[in-house]
């Protein structure tokens, strides 16, 4: 078989979580109520950041980017998963798979940019609070968050194209709830080499920069509070960053657990169940964590609803 895709393989069969009939209804409810409450809690953050002219900070600005990004993650695999699960038919298309693949490594990067993003917005508020504003200013804001945008592209471009080059045989089976890139290449019966390499690589460089970037910026930040001498001040500058903190932890373990999970056991199945974890669960997680201990958010949250039932109310009049 030549090099190249020209294998006349035109679908993938996506073999889910699970192959038992019983249950595929309780998975179907289960994803479909998590993917309302992850689309409806994250809008809710953007809607509150967008209307209430007190969240126009740059903090809230890139949690309005991380909502969104959250948003559109999440909605690269589950719509699908969901209508396979609902037509009981679990293919799909080759362009579909390699579209997957692309904008799945598109939004799972850009959301590892803006955590790094969102550490270094924390590093200033604390440890340069007179110049915050001047260093933050919406420019260079915009121009951070255009910039994760953009290597994120590159890195998503990259990776699909070299799975484009890629001949698959007979197997079209994929272990998983979505095309997932390192199953699809497992798939190839072509050299994967280069493919291989360029994993590793982009894993190294955009994954492991943006950690580092975060663990300097706390690094920093644990020192300036150190530095603060009443406790009352300590506990106000560290609670700014509690939530970010939970988000950055519950990212990374969850990345980290899915690539512990496959190596240890080897098993394609495990690797599936515990892609749940950062593919679902974390984007669900984010609005709450970002929200419940947050007074600026609920405060723009009821103002924004009381906005809504007072124009609701003059329309019927």
């Amino acid at each position: 078989m030549g090099p190249g895709n020209d294998t006349q393989i035109s679908r993938f069969l996506l073999l889910g979580l699970s192959n038992k009939p019983g249950l595929q209804l309780p998975i179907f409810g289960l994803f479909l109520f998590m993917y309302l409450i992850t689309v409806f809690g994250n809008l809710l953050i953007i809607l509150a950041v967008g209307s209430d002219s007190h969240l126009h900070t740059p903090m809230y600005f890139f949690l309005a980017n991380l909502s969104f990004v959250d948003i559109c993650f999440t909605s690269t695999t589950i719509p699908k998963m969901l209508i396979n699960i609902q037509t009981q038919n679990k293919f799909i298309s080759y362009t579909g798979c390699i579209s997957q693949i692309c904008f799945s490594l598109l939004f799972a990067g850009w959301d590892d940019f803006l955590l790094a993003v969102m550490a270094y917005d924390r590093f200033v508020a604390i440890c340069h609070p007179l110049h915050y504003m001047v260093i933050m200013n919406p420019r260079v804001c915009g121009l951070l968050v255009l910039v994760s945008w953009i290597i994120s592209v590159l890195n998503s471009l990259l990776q699909s194209l070299m799975v484009l080059q890629l001949s698959f045989c007979s197997e079209v089976e994929i272990p998983h709830f979505f095309c997932e890139l390192h199953q699809m290449i497992q798939l190839a019966c072509s050299d994967t080499f280069l493919n291989d390499t360029i994993i590793y690589v982009s894993a190294v460089l955009l994954a492991g920069g943006p950690l580092a970037g975060i663990l300097c910026s706390y690094s920093k930040i644990i020192s300036s509070i150190h530095r603060i001498s009443s406790a009352q001040g300590k506990y106000k500058a560290f609670s700014t960053c509690v939530s970010h903190l939970l988000v950055v932890s519950l990212f990374y373990c969850t990345v980290l657990g899915v690539y512990l999970s496959s190596a240890v056991t080897q098993s394609s199945h495990a690797s599936a169940v515990a892609s749940v974890m950062y593919m679902v669960i974390t984007p669900m997680l984010n609005p709450f964590i970002y929200s419940l201990r947050n007074k600026d958010i609920k405060e723009a949250l009821m103002r924004f609803f009381r906005r809504a039932v007072i124009k609701r109310t003059l329309s019927w009049w």
